[in-house]
């Protein structure tokens, strides 16, 4: 197709510097893409000085924070055919966002496309990354990486389509961990989704972030998940699991208590997965259970 293949997703608050140098660097790429920035009503002036300083891409200025819904957002703008998620603390590398959109061209049954992560500054690998790269999911053989269950929103190119098709990201879960509903549910309609090695993404990890305060929704996040789409027994083993796992302090008290002022409306919009979804899941439990990425620190 001519002209651009995928939009840029930014969204971003109260993180200015570190938006500005994430801007640069994608105005900057070869593939010359749009860009979208939500800022979910900063108060440090990022909405001001991205109009002034990048007046080419597309700025929404949020009246509160939306938080991972400003994604929602900028898709519901978006006209190509693919959106390429970063956060305001990551960037894609010069031809990464080609070879992603090359994989969803090639194959119309694949959904999302999660890009091999370098953390800033030495660039070693994100630790996360034997956990994609080794993935034990099931993939069929047009599949042109590991089969994934979810997607690193700051890393991964969607297809719109799909996307729409899902609803995107829920409005319950805000943010933290957001993506492992958005993942299932794209699975329960035949999506695929995958990781590709020569997709590279850059992360400098903001220190602007109130560690505790995600922690606190990404427990109550994947518990709401459980709850929602897994079977009983496997969401009360992951229930038992995630508990285990967390720190025993206050900060994980209050998720769990969030978690259960939530069971109305959770029991309301439960939709239990297909079983091939569930079995997916299954085998993703041991190596999330050893990674060392999933920590629930803070």
């Amino acid at each position: 197709m001519s002209g651009p293949r995928a939009t840029v997703v930014i969204i971003t608050r109260d993180r200015r510097d570190e938006l500005l140098r994430t801007l640069e660097r994608m105005t900057a790429l070869p593939e010359r893409l749009p860009v979208i920035v939500v800022d979910n009503a900063s108060s440090d002036g990022t909405a001001e000085t991205v109009a002034d300083a990048y007046p080419q891409a597309r700025l929404i200025r949020c009246a509160s924070n939306l938080g991972a819904v400003g994604r929602n957002v900028a898709v519901d703008e978006v006209s190509t055919p693919y959106a390429a998620f970063c956060d305001d603390d990551t960037w894609w590398e010069p031809g990464a966002a080609r070879r992603a959109a090359d994989l969803l061209d090639r194959h119309a049954g694949l959904a999302t496309v999660t890009g091999r992560i370098l953390v800033e500054p030495g660039l070693g690998e994100d630790p996360i990354t034997p956990e994609l790269r080794n993935s034990p999911v099931p993939a069929p053989d047009w599949l042109p990486g590991p089969a994934l269950m979810s997607i690193l929103a700051g890393a991964s190119m969607v297809r719109v389509e799909a996307f729409r098709e899902v609803g995107g990201f829920s409005s319950r879960l805000w943010l933290g961990g957001e993506e492992e509903l958005l993942g299932i549910d794209l699975a329960s309609r035949g999506w695929w989704m995958c990781w590709a090695e020569d997709v590279v993404v850059h992360h400098a990890a903001s220190t602007a972030r109130d560690s505790r305060a995600r922690r606190r929704l990404g427990i109550r996040n994947t518990l709401w998940t459980a709850w929602l789409r897994r079977p009983l027994p496997m969401a009360a083993r992951h229930t038992f699991t995630v508990l285990r796992s967390a720190p025993r302090d206050r900060a994980s008290l209050s998720a769990v208590a969030s978690a259960l002022a939530g069971l109305p409306w959770v029991l309301r919009e439960r939709r239990p997965i297909p079983e091939h979804v569930e079995r997916g899941l299954r085998l993703l439990e041991e190596p999330q259970r050893t990674s060392p990425a999933r920590r629930y620190v803070g």
